[in-house]
């Protein structure tokens, strides 16, 4: 599973995903947004708890695989 935690307003957020997109893309997969700041203001707050002061954040199987930007190479090997 591969998650994107974002929020709105967020140039990085964008920017990554694009690059998540295109990668997705490449390699016939699909990816899940979550703006942290919607989460938070549906009750889940420990989003934006944990990774809301270094946004985007990229989860892979649950688990942090980058943030700030898209390490592409590495999500690459690992999707790979």
């Amino acid at each position: 599973m591969i998650v994107l935690l974002t929020r709105t307003g967020c140039a990085s957020c964008v920017t990554a995903r694009e690059t998540l997109a295109r990668i997705c893309s490449d390699v016939g997969r699909e990816f899940t947004e979550i703006d942290v700041d919607d989460a938070a203001s549906n009750g889940d707050k420990t989003l934006r708890a944990e990774y809301g002061d270094r946004l985007p954040v990229l989860l892979l199987d649950d688990v942090e695989h980058s943030y700030w930007e898209i390490d592409e190479p590495r999500l690459r090997a690992d999707l790979g």
